[in-house]
């Protein structure tokens, strides 16, 4: 069982003990009582018989501790549900209100705020057997305090553990993939699950949200792995589609030049020079495009002026 888990069933099984909610002003009308049985009786030593006197305490004593056990306050978000003699009375609050002592019980307060349990499913293996861990968080209401109180023992407890059933059952039904990209898909699925499932406990589900999916390491850096590949892959397809493109503008331009050999010409020449400007360049041209453009003597005035300059700098 899940560490957490049980951590919370314990908090929520402690809040859900029928306790005595004793209310301040009750506590303090019993000390009113209280201070007159005493002061009466010392006010009064002495000019009454000590019988007389003991009725006065208890008596007073009795009225304060029937306004203590009797009278109740529900704060605004509170309902009592009150048992006589082990039959549902009916609910009470918010607000104040009376108990008959020893007939009456009040065994829940029901909670009807918004309310958040956070829940989780560890090493879930999902459809491809891969294990996963899962935080989530729901929120419910209380819509019907007597069918949370009569329905189902600890409501609180019971929907902690529906809502993390729910979740271990559809990581179980779906593959990883879709886990991890769904999560949206996986909170309306849980919602309808769980309401489906708390409806007759007088509990309405608002929302599901899935906080956090944790796979393992070695999965996940296997998964970097594959999405830097297919980067590459991407990377490279965009290199191949711009060489295409280029390829296609080379043919465009050479329908340009297929009958005006002239302008090949001088466009080569043009090319040429561009690339001997620069001092120290070494151009390559082949030999078929040297004899038809006629690139020899080019060249040999090229490399002579070349020479030459190279002589006046050393004067």
């Amino acid at each position: 069982m899940d560490n957490r888990v049980l951590k919370n069933v314990v908090q929520k099984n402690r809040g859900t003990k029928t306790d005595l909610h004793i209310s301040a002003i009750a506590g303090f009308i019993f000390g009113v009582c209280l201070l007159i049985a005493v002061g009466g009786a010392i006010v009064s030593d002495g000019r009454y018989a000590d019988s007389l006197l003991s009725a006065w305490i208890v008596l007073w004593m009795l009225v304060g501790t029937y306004i203590l056990y009797a009278l109740k306050v529900a704060s605004q978000w509170e309902k009592a549900v009150v048992l006589r003699l082990g039959k549902f009375r009916g609910l009470r609050g918010p607000g104040w209100f009376w108990i008959i002592p020893i007939l009456d019980s009040v065994t829940t307060w029901i909670d009807s705020r918004v309310m958040v349990t956070p829940f989780s499913a560890e090493k879930t293996l999902t459809k491809d057997t891969v294990p996963v861990d899962v935080d989530a968080v729901l929120f419910w209401v209380v819509w019907d305090a007597e069918k949370a109180a009569l329905e189902v023992k600890d409501y609180q407890s019971a929907i902690s553990w529906a809502a993390q059933t729910a979740l271990r059952d559809i990581i179980g039904r779906m593959m990883l993939a879709d886990i991890l990209v769904g999560r949206s898909a996986i909170d309306e699925e849980l919602q309808h699950i769980i309401d489906e499932r708390t409806t007759p406990w007088g509990v309405t589900v608002q929302s599901v949200e899935i906080r956090d999916i944790v796979i393992p390491q070695d999965l996940e850096d296997a998964m970097s792995r594959q999405a830097q590949a297919e980067r590459e892959r991407q990377a490279r397809v965009i290199l191949g589609e711009s060489e295409k493109q280029i390829a296609a503008s080379f043919s465009e331009a050479s329908q340009a030049y297929i009958h005006n050999p002239t302008a090949l010409h001088l466009r080569a020449m043009n090319m040429l020079f561009e690339g001997l400007k620069e001092k120290g360049a070494l151009v390559i041209v082949p030999s078929s495009a040297v004899d038809t453009m006629n690139l020899g003597g080019l060249s040999g005035m090229v490399s002579l002026a070349q020479n030459n300059a190279s002589r006046e700098e050393k004067k």
